[in-house]
């Protein structure tokens, strides 16, 4: 499968550039997002869609880096994207479904349930149910029984293509997951906002202090996300050619697998 990376809304904290990467695969079925960033309602109702985050996060809302400007730029129409798969349901995530409203969105259950039954008073806070007032198509997975690189709970997500699976990741919120695809002699692993930047893997870069307030702020559940920062750590220390770990928000690391990508996996 092919695979491009799109940053599909920037945005900025204080210290931190941040982007929104998402992945827009090439399937034999037709094309998968992996999340979706900020939408063209986004843009037209800004106060209505994200709220007061917005203030927080400080969007571009640019229209340029919407996916469904993106994918058209590649050569794309909305109807051609078959298939979302969502790490979470964060605003910054699923902004864009509306502009694929044929689009199945895949999600983990655990995750549906606490963006439509919230609850926590941080649940309540973070998901925004104006974008999903268009009745996006959900599709639940429950993903317990496979294992992926070590991962003990996955699920491979077969109606969408056969490389791509979706790994339980929780801690940023009750149902996050990754999401493993095939890029064609390596795979990649989006790893949603498991973490925000490199140096919290690798204890040595060093991480700005509003990502490191924002990471602690947003988690559900701290405990399952160091878990989960851990066993992410241990994989990307193994240091294999076959598997490139990215995140959602790291500018350097989305850079890095744009590269990558051009020159084909190599």
């Amino acid at each position: 499968m092919r695979v491009h990376h799109l940053n599909c809304g920037t945005m900025r904290l204080p210290g931190a550039r941040l982007v929104c990467h998402v992945l827009a695969v090439e399937t034999g079925g037709g094309l998968l997002l992996v999340d979706t960033g900020f939408g063209t309602a986004d843009i037209a109702e800004p106060a209505r869609r994200t709220g007061a985050m917005r203030h927080v996060v400080r969007p571009a809302f640019d229209p340029r880096e919407t996916a469904l400007h993106q994918i058209r730029e590649l050569g794309f129409r909305a109807e051609d994207v078959t298939h979302i798969v969502a790490t979470h349901f964060d605003l910054d995530h699923i902004g864009g479904l509306a502009d694929f409203p044929e689009a199945q969105v895949h999600v983990t259950a655990a995750e549906a349930r606490g963006a439509l039954s919230p609850a926590t008073l941080l649940e309540r806070g973070r998901y925004r149910r104006t974008q999903l007032s268009h009745r996006p198509r959900l599709v639940r997975h429950e993903p317990t029984g496979e294992r992926w690189r070590g991962f003990a709970a996955a699920r491979q997500l077969t109606s969408v293509d056969d490389g791509v699976v979706l790994v339980s990741m929780p801690g940023h919120t009750r149902g996050h997951a990754a999401v493993a695809v095939d890029a064609g002699g390596y795979w990649v692993l989006h790893c949603g906002d498991t973490f925000y930047h490199p140096g919290t893997l690798d204890g040595t870069s060093p991480v700005p202090w509003s990502l490191r307030v924002q990471e602690r702020l947003a988690a559900h559940d701290i405990r399952e996300l160091r878990s989960s920062q851990a066993r992410v750590a241990a994989l990307r220390a193994a240091g294999t050619e076959e598997l490139m770990v990215v995140c959602s928000h790291d500018p350097a690391l989305f850079e890095a697998a744009r590269a990558r990508a051009a020159t084909g996996g190599r």
